[in-house]
């Protein structure tokens, strides 16, 4: 089990959702997507936890968006933090931004393509900071145990491991949903992404996906018991500046909450 701030994750609990849009495209839209999640969130009792990219190191194109300037941006997220009363998540892509990003955020966040970057992940752990390390498109389940060990020899041991799709091809991913049951023998929570799971990669200048599939994805991965649920939101994704064909829509989010509320009741009191 991992406590961040007063919600705990994992032993068996209801899930977790970690959401938010994709990137901190501006203060407004940010503001507004945390403060609707929150009052969902609140009105469902399902414990909140707030997730915006203060930055974008993985882009497709030259010319894609990578964020307003990481100054900028953790003060957004840090303010949400505080005014709302919810704990927050980000991204870190080097180990000079795990000191900066853990000056104003709870959770840090390893993409999936860095998750085997030995330097970063220690880095991560030496903040103190909860570490929510994304497994790896190239990876196997069961070789999580790595990157979770990295961060474990720093003696932090609040860690997350989120699948979000294994290559399949070359533009297409796959979940195996038998990978949620084997990183959790790692030993620490696992989290369910189901949004970049219905990405399509690597085709064009910009990143496709199938949002259709993101309900279908998160209540097989209900059923089969995670222990938080990550999704990126947005109010208009088709706007949305990263990340627009994968996210889902804000006006959706409630009634998916319900259904997948209702699943992890009945499997958790199995």
């Amino acid at each position: 089990m991992v406590q961040i701030n007063n919600i705990k994750i994992g032993d068996g609990l209801p899930f977790v959702l970690i959401a938010g849009p994709c990137v901190v495209e501006n203060e407004e839209i940010t503001y507004n997507t945390a403060s609707e999640l929150k009052s969902i969130t609140d009105e469902l009792n399902i414990p909140f936890i707030f997730k915006s990219s203060y930055k974008k190191a993985n882009r497709t194109s030259i010319n894609s968006f990578t964020g307003l300037g990481d100054k900028q941006a953790l003060e957004i997220l840090s303010s949400i933090g505080k005014s709302l009363g919810v704990s927050v998540l980000t991204d870190v892509h080097s180990e000079a931004e795990t000191e900066m990003a853990a000056a104003y955020v709870d959770v840090l966040q390893i993409p999936a393509f860095l998750c085997r970057q030995t330097e970063l992940l220690i880095a991560a752990g030496k903040t103190g900071k909860a570490v929510n390390i994304k497994k790896g498109q190239f990876l196997a389940p069961e070789d999580m145990k790595f990157p979770a060990d990295k961060v474990a020899s720093t003696g932090n041991s609040k860690i997350l491991l989120t699948e979000r799709g294994t290559s399949f091809g070359y533009h297409n991913l796959v979940v195996d949903m038998r990978s949620l049951l084997i990183m959790k023998d790692i030993g620490y929570p696992v989290v369910m992404d189901a949004t970049h799971s219905v990405q399509v990669p690597g085709k064009g200048n910009i990143t496709g996906g199938e949002p259709r599939f993101i309900f279908p994805l998160a209540k097989a991965a209900v059923s089969v018991g995670i222990d938080a649920l990550f999704l990126e939101v947005h109010p208009e994704p088709e706007k949305a500046l990263s990340d627009a064909a994968s996210q889902l829509r804000l006006s959706n989010v409630k009634n998916m909450l319900i259904e997948l509320k209702k699943i992890d009741s009945i499997v958790k009191a199995e």
